[in-house]
């Protein structure tokens, strides 16, 4: 029986298996969807299928950074912390970043359709589902991204083992270890309180007007405005808008190492371009943080080892 382009994918999809294995398990089978199905469960290249349920909300996020230029941030996850500190977890984790920083891919199924860099017969997705078969875990390449500096360096910043990756982007016509280390130091910063914006010249009047309408509602709810004038009603909105703005604009933050800790990370910036006769500014950042926005499922772990012996 002649196999199809369809069936290929019809198997991939009920399996999770890679292209060329579900193409093999079809020829095996003459066809026998069932039969091919099985073909893979066999030879454990379906184990994918029994895992895609499970929450992935563990992991490791890893950043490359390349001659100062070019870097990249992916994070990808597993089901439990225990196999994010498996070496062979890592190692792969580590090849997902290598496969980033060389990556033109715009979107995540771009990125996931792309050719393995070490072995173009395999997609992306096609050696994670085989790692899922070996890991035994559902594992999942969440997200990345890849940043290029035009006219500056990039720096890097990982904290907590991989908990947190960091990319900074800088424009400057001096890249030393002085510039770098002060770089390294906003990405810190960055990690630590993170940060939404750069500046508020990034904020949307969308986003400030919807601010404004909940600060609006709290103020409304608020015994001691009670009866104030309009004007003064509008005030305190505004001020509790550019204080709330100095908390989620990076270059508004009190910088965390500042010894009168009254120096924001602006400041802070511009003392190191006089310091070091650069024209410095941040262009842009990055922060990946591992499971960030994803449920993760409570279990009982002993009612869950009991269940699989009784099974």
């Amino acid at each position: 029986m002649a196999i199809t382009a369809a069936m290929v994918k019809e198997l991939r999809e009920i399996t999770g298996a890679g292209m060329m294995d579900c193409k093999k398990a079809l020829n095996e089978t003459n066809g026998d969807m069932d039969a091919a199905v099985e073909f893979l469960r066999k030879n454990g290249q379906a184990k994918a299928e029994k895992k895609a349920g499970r929450i992935a909300a563990e992991g490791l996020c890893k950043v490359i950074v390349k001659d100062d230029k070019v870097a990249a941030v992916v994070e990808v996850n597993s089901e439990t912390d225990f196999v994010a500190k498996n070496e062979k977890f890592q190692a792969f984790v580590a090849e997902v970043a290598e496969q980033a920083l060389s990556s033109d891919a715009a979107d995540m199924d771009a990125f996931m359709a792309e050719s393995w860099k070490t072995d173009a017969s395999k997609t992306v997705k096609d050696v994670l589902v085989e790692q899922i078969a070996v890991i035994g875990e559902n594992l999942n390449i969440r997200r990345f991204e890849k940043v290029t500096a035009g006219n500056g360096c990039v720096v890097s910043y990982t904290h907590g083992g991989g908990r947190i990756g960091v990319i900074v982007e800088a424009a400057t016509d001096v890249v030393n270890d002085a510039v770098k280390e002060a770089l390294t130091n906003v990405a810190m910063q960055i990690a630590a309180l993170s940060p939404k914006y750069v500046s508020t010249d990034e904020v949307s009047e969308e986003y400030k007007a919807h601010e404004k309408e909940i600060l609006m509602a709290q103020i409304a709810n608020d015994p001691k405005m009670a009866g104030k004038p309009e004007k003064v009603i509008e005030g305190a909105v505004n001020g509790r808008l550019a204080k709330e703005l100095k908390e989620v604009c990076l270059l508004e933050q009190v910088y965390v190492k500042a010894e009168d800790g009254k120096q924001t990370v602006g400041k802070y910036v511009e003392q190191v371009a006089k310091e070091t006769g650069a024209n410095l500014c941040i262009k842009k950042f990055v922060r990946f943080e591992t499971g960030e926005g994803l449920e993760k499922k409570e279990e009982d772990f002993a009612a869950e080892v009991a269940a699989q012996m009784n099974a």
